[in-house]
């Protein structure tokens, strides 16, 4: 599985960073952060142990749905959309549409954490 290298640091300095890159004036290097965090709170409550958990779940399951998902955790099916969503938007989860369902499959079970004082 993919490990991912997380990076956190203020959201004004992620964005000069990200205008730098497109400007073209900065090229990141290999292993630099491709997901970013304003906050170690942000990263912790994203790679929650319960968060972490649903990844397992997901990983070893492989559900072919959502709702599959949620009966395979226990969870509500509405908590657990608005959970894969949030993990989706940082690169952790991909949501693929088939058929009238949706199918979560975790694109990351190693995380690497860098941050700057």
């Amino acid at each position: 599985m993919k490990k991912i290298v997380i990076g956190v640091m203020p959201q004004k300095q992620i964005r000069e960073r990200a205008l730098a890159i497109a400007r073209g004036d900065y090229k990141p290097k290999p292993g630099e952060p491709k997901v970013w965090f304003t906050s170690m709170k942000s990263v912790a409550e994203v790679l929650s142990d319960s968060n972490r958990a649903l990844l397992k779940v997901i990983r070893e399951t492989e559900p072919q749905s959502v709702a599959e998902l949620a009966k395979a955790t226990g969870r509500q099916r509405s908590n657990l959309s608005r959970t894969l969503k949030t993990m989706s938007r940082y690169g952790l989860v991909d949501l693929r549409r088939e058929k009238k369902s949706i199918r979560p499959i975790v694109k990351a079970s190693d995380f690497q954490i860098q941050a700057s004082a």
